[in-house]
């Protein structure tokens, strides 16, 4: 009988899988059985992604910057870049960490409106469900 286990080692950060034959009885129909599960499984399970980069989150909303620092109308890279991030955060994972990297930007900068930053996802016809504040609490984002 095959047995298999998974391990990380040099595989640019994807999980290797190493096949152990637990007996010399194994018959090459199993070992040719677990393979052909193995291959499947690689090529139809789909790889996890990271959730959305704090940089990524930084460069799609510098545009907004003026706007939440005291300006009178919203740009059009600012929204576009509020839309890019909406549809980048599919995940519940991913929006956590959206939330996380807004609350810290706009923590970071001492001049920008509050009133305006949450304002800004309606502004662009975007519906994000939670403030974009300091005190947001991310780990409640769904």
């Amino acid at each position: 009988m095959a047995s298999f286990y998974t391990h990380k080692s040099n595989c640019s950060e994807v999980p290797c899988i190493s096949i152990i034959l637990s007996s010399a009885m194994a018959s090459s129909g199993t070992v040719k059985a677990m393979c052909l599960v193995l291959i499947t499984v690689a090529l139809v399970a789909p790889l996890a992604e990271a959730a959305v980069p704090c940089g990524t989150v930084v460069s799609s909303l510098k545009p907004c910057l003026p706007y939440v620092m005291g300006g009178k109308t919203v740009s059009a890279p600012c929204c576009g870049g509020v839309k890019y991030l909406y549809g980048a955060a599919k995940t519940k994972p991913d929006r956590q960490s959206v939330c996380s990297c807004l609350k810290s930007l706009v923590g970071s900068y001492k001049t920008i409106d509050y009133g305006k930053a949450a304002g800004l996802p309606g502004k662009c016809g975007v519906n994000v469900p939670y403030k974009i504040s300091p005190s947001t609490d991310c780990s409640k984002v769904q």
